[in-house]
Formats: C-alpha cells, structure tokens, sequence
C-alpha cells in the first residue's frame, strides 16, 4: 500500500467512526444508586416542562418507597391553581444499569405493555443523597432535586451546570415555584 493510499484510508476510517455535527454522547447514569438511601421524599426544585405536570404550580414533590416484591413505589403530588395533584406508580430497577428505573404510571393491568414505561435515570447524585438530577436519555424531560423544599443559588446552578454538561438545552427550564435562595 502506497503512503498515499494508507493516509486516504486512515481519512475515510476518521470521517466514517466521527459523529456527525451537532452529535451527543448517548446520557450517562450514575454508577451506582442505593436504593434504601434514595427513598423519601424528593422536593422539585425545576424541570422541562412535560404534559403530565402542566398543572402543577408549586410543592412538586415525589416519594419514592421500596416494596416488598422489591419494585419502589412513586407518589408524584404537586399544588394546583384548583387545589392538589397526585398520581401513583410504579418504578422497577434496568438490570445491569444501577442509576436507571422504568416508571409507569398507568394502571397494573397494563404493564405488559413496554410503551407504559418510561425512562428514570439518576444522571448526577450527590454523595449524601441530598440533590439529584434525573434524565431520560433523549433529553426531553429532566428534573432538579432536593431533599429540601429550597436549594442556594450556588447548589441550582452546580446542577444546571451538571445537565448541560450532559448535553442538555436548558431554555425551557421551569423553576417549581420559589425553591431557589438568592
């Protein structure tokens, strides 16, 4: 093989295995998520706007809680302009990925069906189980989480910061009311 025809091999290996312009990475999920210690309630510090969640002005909050069978409960409970919202599901671990969850909230007897489960996956975590920052891996939907019904503005940014470096366009994030301290 000629020098000349080794370089434009190389070249066409390069152009063939380079993601194309405006690529991402595939999401990334934590490596490990302790089920026991994520449990409790998670206050909504914002999110993408998604339609189930229109209604929702303020105290969004999930509780998640372990079950016997070893699938986790979710109750997802939100302030309205008419009053309150809950909805209850159901969240069972992706086997051989710790930071993702399937979560479903349509009734049991549909969930044969895999279009009923969506996609949970825990895509930063902070070591005392404080603040999480929850994806699915097209981007569509995120949320910002907190132990606490409010978080420094420091601590938002930090995971505003931890989103877009995961690729995420943030232009449409939500604040869940008045949960960020100036």
């Amino acid at each position: 093989m000629t020098r000349t025809s080794a370089t434009a091999a190389a070249a066409a290996l390069l152009i063939a295995f380079t993601p194309p312009a405006g690529a991402q990475a595939p999401l990334q999920s934590v490596p490990e998520l302790d089920l026991q210690r994520y449990s409790g309630t998670w206050h909504e510090i914002a999110r993408l706007p998604m339609k189930q969640q229109e209604q929702c002005v303020a105290d969004v909050t999930a509780t998640y809680t372990p079950q016997a069978d070893g699938s986790i409960e979710v109750r997802n409970s939100c302030r309205t302009m008419e009053g309150s919202s809950e909805a209850v599901g159901e969240a069972r671990r992706v086997e051989g990925h710790p930071g993702r969850l399937k979560v479903r909230f349509a009734p049991g007897w549909l969930s044969w069906l895999p279009n009923v489960w969506g996609d949970y996956w825990v895509i930063a975590l902070d070591p005392d189980y404080q603040w999480a920052v929850v994806g699915e891996p097209e981007r569509r939907y995120l949320w910002l989480l907190s132990r606490t019904p409010t978080v420094s503005a420091e601590l938002f940014e930090r995971m505003r910061a931890t989103a877009e470096d995961q690729a995420y366009v943030l232009d449409a994030l939500k604040s869940s009311g008045d949960t960020v301290r100036q």
